[in-house]
């Protein structure tokens, strides 16, 4: 049976950290472990999962459920049983946060982070395994077992058609399809074996696995079953350009990307650089002919190089890029082995490498991750940043009880505990929350950044972090604004409760680094991004070169992070109003000027981080709200509440799909309403003070979050509730948990007993 491992040291003495690997998660299989019936369990929802898939994507993390089985049963408090009344009193709703916030408690680790599945995405663990198999590694870090649960994974997620989406509830796409197939024979399916047939004739009836897109090319040729000349370049060369703005060229140097994507193309153009290739073994040389439609020694390279699927093509490439592609295409004879190929390739590995150290091996996030450590063993195989390497890898592996997917970070997001600290506090039932409080607030002093990154900072292109939180744990370290806004917003929030509840605050003097933090953040147009300023324009993106993703390139404003921001700078100023003042004022001025500025014409906002216009909207009207706006005096929210209450359905609730963030236009979900989105709309709609016009809408959304509440206090897992870069979804498991409890704690406070805002009660 699988167990899950908290803050474990699995990994050696080249684990490193610097708080004890809090926020870590592992799995570790132990054959042993659990009684009889909890194996007999988690084979029954195996079995059930399995039998429901097509219809239900997620996991629910049963498992780690399953491992909580007995502090669940031990909780005090549980939801009322029979009906929920059509106008529930705020006794009633006191009774379903009792039961909610019990039931949560049971899932915090005794580092203070709630775990969760933060995976989704279907091209994420196949460059684990192509990587680990490329440098001898795969089985040091799979085992049987891990193996098998893999595989699991890839026939649970397998559509109807056979082939496999970019996300687990895509439809089909060659990027996930061929992919996952190169998956599934490196992990010991054979080709005559139904998922792969089925998936290789989706294939073969699209032209085959020239019609990938470049990411997929670029694995295909890293497993030497796609061709480099295949490839449009990825030139390392690039990292060699002069960086100031002042010469023009400048503009183009890799260092203004957004930092996910320099991080990814920086280990990418080092392994294309050095045509880094894995030895042909005899299931390699089978692969390679398994691919594609006609003989492998057939396929036109120079054609292949601009083919893709029309099943992936989100962002179709400018003729201009196209150009540029040939250009570099045929300069490629000239640059490789050349004196400038290897400088540049020498320019990249110290940045892989400052990368590496920087974030104890963890990366900023797992494609790069994988990618780096593909770089440090083609520089030299078995060396000691190859072998640091190693340990982190399992980190990247989450077990859903039916399977092994990928998750997009090694370490558990932040956030779930920052946001999950805010919603528990204010629902103002400490008698029953204290504790998860106290462990909560240890979690988030002990994952604040209270260092820099290595100096020279300009010379890796990083942004200041000392004072930020991180996107994941404090050894991930990369800095993030909502993040940072989040988790001032927690530390202010639990400072204002008793110490001998929660523990000593944390001191004034961090928060002004977080603060500083913040400020640096905000961009010449008024809003924040997300790790770094905006440090290009947007006509850059016609070098975006991943057909499947939208607006990679540069660090853009975003409605989510400018909010977070404007939130916890007027939380700050409450509490600590001496401390630059003059400077927070006009930054938040300029900050409310750029959301006024985005907003729609029907009152939305575009959501880029959630699914979509809901998640929007709760932020852009949380932020216009903190500067002191409300439905009465403000026309620009009066038109977002009438756009959310004109999306509330029948069930009382409010369902969005996924595919709002792809086609930029609201859709709605299938079946029933969602209770992430009809929390977020919940709680956009209590904050600008809708309820004092019309309670009708909240009274129906809470009424069907309690409806949907489980006898455990637990909330089913419904669709995807994350996105990134347009196109590509992430499961946020907490999110379940999390906001229905905010949602019904403003609810009760707010609506049903009458409060004029949330305070802190102490």
């Amino acid at each position: 049976m699988w167990k899950f491992i908290s803050a474990g040291t699995t990994g050696g003495p080249l684990l490193r950290s610097l708080n004890g690997n809090k926020g870590r998660q592992t799995w570790e299989y132990d054959p042993a472990a659990g009684t009889p019936e909890q194996r007999a369990e988690a084979e029954r929802l195996r079995e059930e999962f399995t039998a429901n898939k097509d219809k239900h994507h997620h996991s629910g993390d049963e498992l780690l459920r399953l491992q909580s089985a007995d502090r669940i049963r031990a909780k005090k408090h549980s939801p009322p049983s029979g009906p929920v009344p059509d106008a529930p009193d705020a006794e009633r709703v006191e009774e379903h946060l009792k039961g909610a916030i019990s039931f949560y408690e049971c899932l915090q680790q005794e580092d203070g982070h709630f775990p969760g599945d933060y995976g989704g995405p279907m091209f994420l663990l196949p460059g684990l395994v192509i990587t680990l198999y490329t440098c001898g590694a795969l089985d040091q870090i799979f085992s049987p077992a891990h193996k098998k649960e893999a595989l699991r994974y890839l026939h649970n997620h397998q559509n109807e058609d056979g082939g496999f989406g970019l996300h687990i509830e895509g439809g089909s796409t060659m990027f996930g399809t061929g992919l996952n197939y190169v998956m599934a024979r490196l992990l010991g399916l054979a080709a005559e074996e139904p998922l792969c047939v089925k998936a290789r004739e989706w294939m073969h009836a699209r032209g085959g696995a020239t019609y990938i897109t470049s990411w997929g090319k670029f694995w295909l040729a890293v497993l030497g079953v796609y061709s480099w000349d295949g490839m449009n370049p990825l030139t390392p060369e690039m990292w060699l350009l002069p960086h100031n703005k002042w010469t023009g060229i400048g503009m183009l140097h890799p260092g203004r990307f957004w930092c996910h994507c320099r991080m990814v193309y920086l280990p990418m153009s080092y392994v294309y650089g050095k045509r880094g290739t894995c030895q042909e073994t005899p299931l390699t040389a089978a692969i390679r002919q398994e691919l594609y439609p006609m003989p492998y020694g057939r396929v036109d390279w120079n054609a292949a190089r601009n083919q893709c699927a029309k099943e992936d093509l989100y962002y179709p490439h400018p003729l201009v890029q196209d150009i540029l592609w040939w250009a570099l295409y045929k300069a490629e004879n000239v640059l490789q082995g050349s004196w400038l190929r290897r400088a540049a390739l020498a320019e990249c590995m110290k940045h892989i490498h400052y990368e590496d150290e920087n974030t104890r091996y963890v990366d900023i996030g797992p494609v790069n991750k994988v990618i780096n450590m593909l770089a440090c063993w083609l520089e030299e195989p078995g060396g000691k940043a190859f072998q640091k390497h190693l340990p982190q890898g399992g980190s990247f592996s989450w077990k859903g009880c039916f399977a092994a997917g990928s998750s997009c970070c090694g370490l558990q997001p932040t956030a779930p505990v920052l946001i999950a600290a805010q919603a528990i506090a204010e629902a103002g039932l400490l008698q029953v929350s204290g504790h998860c409080l106290r462990k909560a607030h240890e979690y988030v002093e002990q994952s604040q950044v209270i260092e820099e990154a290595a100096a020279p900072l300009s010379a890796y292109y990083r942004h200041i972090s000392k004072g930020a939180w991180p996107f994941s744990s404090r050894d991930h370290g990369w800095p993030i604004s909502d993040c940072s806004s989040e988790g001032l917003k927690a530390a202010l929030t639990l400072a204002l409760l008793p110490e001998e509840l929660v523990g000593p605050a944390i001191s004034p003097e961090r928060l002004y680094d977080c603060v500083n933090v913040i400020l640096s953040y905000q961009n010449r147009d008024g809003g924040m991004a997300t790790y770094e300023n905006t440090r290009s324009f947007h006509w850059l993106e016609i070098l975006n070169p991943a057909e499947t993703f939208g607006d990679i390139i540069v660090d853009y404003s975003y409605v989510e992070c400018t909010s977070a921001c404007i939130t916890a700078l007027c939380s700050f100023r409450k509490q600590h109003p001496g401390h630059r003042a003059a400077e927070i004022a006009a930054s938040l001025k300029r900050a409310e000027a750029f959301i006024r500025s985005i907003q729609r014409k029907d009152g939305s906002w575009y959501g880029s981080w959630g699914v979509c216009f809901t998640y929007a909207c709760w932020f852009g009207a949380t932020g216009l709200a903190a500067l002191g706006h409300t439905y009465a005096n403000d026309e620009a929210l009066r038109r977002c509440a009438a756009f959310l209450a004109d999306k509330q359905r029948a069930d009382g609730g409010w369902g969005e799909s996924y595919l709002s963030c792809q086609d930029k236009v609201y859709s709605h979900l299938e079946g029933d309403s969602h209770v992430v989105n009809t929390a977020w709309a919940m709680l956009a709609l209590m904050a600008v003070g809708y309820h004092k016009v019309d309670p009708e809408p909240l009274r129906r959304g809470a009424v069907f979050l309690m409806r949907m509440q489980q006898p455990s206090g637990d909330w089913p897992q419904q669709h995807i509730s994350g996105v990134f870069n347009r196109n590509c979804m992430i499961t946020y498991a907490n999110y379940r948990n999390i906001f229905p409890i905010w949602a019904l704690g403003h609810f009760r406070r707010l609506v049903l007993l009458g409060e004029e805002e949330i305070k802190i009660n102490s």
